[in-house]
């Protein structure tokens, strides 16, 4: 049984989607810091004038070290997205087919007052379209003590796992002998050599939201998150 364990973002990009569906379970480790200028609030569009950010306004004066699942948003910020993703995907091949899905995901995250309950919104949203059949669940599923390293493997543990697929961000404090000591081999995700799509306004862009390759692709888009090579 393959786990990974990842913090949420906001509408993650199709790297994000990859790694999540290549296991069985995914955790949303939300009980983790939250990170500023971190993807936990934001994500990036493609638009008529280049790259730029979507970024929900969050609480986080005096609360630097407070966790995902308890920070708060700070001011309404659905509809300015939505108006962006519709101005800059208007002409896209599958905005119009997929618009009322997402308008209806923006339409609900307005309406939350956490950052970690507008993040799911999005995130079984998007896995949906894309077909992924991973079983997702809250770290809260799983009590767990410690720190890093520790506590993923205590997650790993209790949900029975014997594989964890990690972002390759994590060597930097990941200590995989605590992993094979017990069992639970690591393995490590490769966000390189993803093919190419039709992509609007200029030179192809990967590090963008995975609303980018549904829009432009429709329901082929599950095979562009199939690394090639």
């Amino acid at each position: 049984m393959r786990i990974c364990i990842i913090q949420s973002c906001y509408v993650p990009w199709k790297g994000f989607f990859d790694l999540i569906g290549q296991c069985d379970e995914y955790v949303v480790y939300d009980s983790a810091q939250y990170v500023k200028r971190h993807w936990h609030n934001r994500n990036r569009i493609k638009t008529a004038n280049g790259v730029e950010w979507l970024t929900i306004p969050v609480v986080t004066k005096g609360r630097f070290e407070q966790p995902i699942d308890q920070v708060g948003i700070e001011k309404p910020w659905a509809d300015k997205h939505w108006r962006a993703l519709e101005l800059a995907y208007k002409r896209a091949p599958f905005f119009e087919q997929l618009a009322p899905t997402v308008r209806g995901w923006y339409e609900r995250a307005d309406k939350q007052a956490r950052l970690t309950d507008v993040n799911a919104i999005f995130l079984h949203g998007i896995a949906e379209l894309l077909g992924l059949n991973t079983r997702m669940v809250r770290d809260t599923a799983y009590p767990a003590q410690g720190a890093k390293t520790e506590r993923l493997l205590g997650i790993a543990r209790a949900a029975g796992a014997d594989r964890y697929l990690s972002g390759p961000s994590a060597r930097d404090y990941f200590d995989e002998s605590m992993f094979k000591a017990v069992g639970v081999t690591p393995e490590w995700m490769s966000y390189e050599r993803y093919p190419e799509y039709p992509q609007l306004h200029g030179a192809f862009e990967h590090a963008v939201t995975a609303l980018d390759v549904l829009f432009n692709t429709g329901l082929e888009a599950p095979r562009y998150l199939n690394r090639s090579g």
